[in-house]
């Protein structure tokens, strides 16, 4: 069995919200809600570690009341960074398998975390291939620095699964780097863990700015009436 721990601390500053952007309406539900229905579909999942930005406790715990969320809910505060967050979030789990998602990832469907959990190996991300063209830079003087080939990069998506001894591992490691991270499958990778991929797809976005929710409104459609 998998613990879920979903990632929801963001206070969505770039969205230029009154709110956290987790709570901002996309075809009229809560963008949090659409992570937490979907997961609560999986039966492999039967723990959701679910974590708030600070102040916003009870408008959480109220979406998972009001939309009738089946699986265990357990409710951490976020930390300073999403490391601190997912960090913070392992102490809680039961398990010994642990799958990441982001609330900022409406686009996920049940289908997904059954092929993540599915798919060979205990430590797996969703990654899918660059369809454009990324370069090293020096920002500070506003200069090409050299070259990457494209075919060798992955743009980092989410859900991804662990196995939670791992997970720790890799967290204790960044923790005596004093490194920030900001995911887990290159924390694990650079903390000398296997980590494999699965190929994702270039739908599941992650919901930043205002454009993002015009584009998630726009594929949310498609995708209810493709099913």
């Amino acid at each position: 069995m998998y613990t879920l721990v979903l990632l929801n601390g963001g206070s969505g500053r770039r969205m230029g919200a009154p709110q956290p952007k987790q709570f901002i309406k996309v075809n009229g539900i809560p963008i949090l809600v659409y992570s937490l229905v979907a997961a609560d579909a999986v039966p492999e999942i039967d723990q959701i570690v679910l974590n708030y930005p600070e102040g916003w406790r009870d408008d959480v715990a109220a979406l998972v009341h009001d939309y009738a969320i089946r699986t265990r809910v357990d409710l951490v505060p976020a930390g300073e960074t999403r490391q601190a967050s997912v960090a913070a979030a392992l102490d809680v789990c039961t398990n010994d398998d642990v799958v990441l998602h982001e609330a900022a990832r409406p686009l996920v469907r049940s289908a997904d975390f059954a092929r993540l959990i599915a798919a060979p190996g205990r430590n797996v991300s969703y990654m899918a291939p660059l369809t454009f063209t990324v370069a090293p830079v020096d920002p500070a003087t506003h200069t090409v620095t050299g070259y990457l080939d494209r075919d060798r990069l992955r743009n980092v998506q989410l859900p991804q699964k662990f196995s939670l001894a791992d997970l720790k591992k890799g967290h204790e490691f960044a923790a005596g780097q004093d490194v920030v991270f900001t995911e887990d499958a290159t924390l694990l990778a650079a903390a000398g863990l296997a980590v494999h991929f699965v190929d994702g797809a270039d739908t599941n976005i992650k919901v930043t700015t205002p454009t993002d929710i015009h584009l998630a409104v726009s594929l949310l459609h498609g995708q209810a009436d493709d099913e």
